[in-house]
C-alpha cells in the first residue's frame, strides 16, 4: 500500500530536480521514492552484514596448524 508525503524542499532545489526527472523520463515522487528505498535496502544489507560480522568475532575462528613454539623460545633475553 503507498502513503502519500510531504515534503518542503527549496524552490530552486525542485526546479532542478524536475529538469533531472524529466530527463529521466520519471516524477520527483518516483526519484524520491527509489532513493529512500534504496536507502533502507542499503541500511538492511549493513545491519545484517554487521550481525553476521559479530557473530563471526564472538564464535571465533580457528585458523589450523599446531603451536610448535614456546612463549620464552620466541622471547628469549
Amino acid at each position: 500500500m503507498k502513503q502519500n508525503l510531504t515534503v518542503s524542499i527549496e524552490k530552486d532545489l525542485l526546479k532542478k530536480g524536475k529538469v533531472i526527472a524529466a530527463r529521466k523520463d520519471t516524477s520527483i515522487s518516483r526519484m524520491v521514492s527509489d532513493l529512500l528505498k534504496d536507502l533502507v535496502e542499503n541500511d538492511d544489507q549493513y545491519e545484517a552484514a554487521k550481525r553476521n560480522a559479530l557473530h563471526l568475532l564472538n564464535k571465533g575462528m580457528r585458523l589450523g596448524g599446531k603451536i610448535t613454539w614456546r612463549r620464552e623460545e620466541l622471547y628469549e633475553r
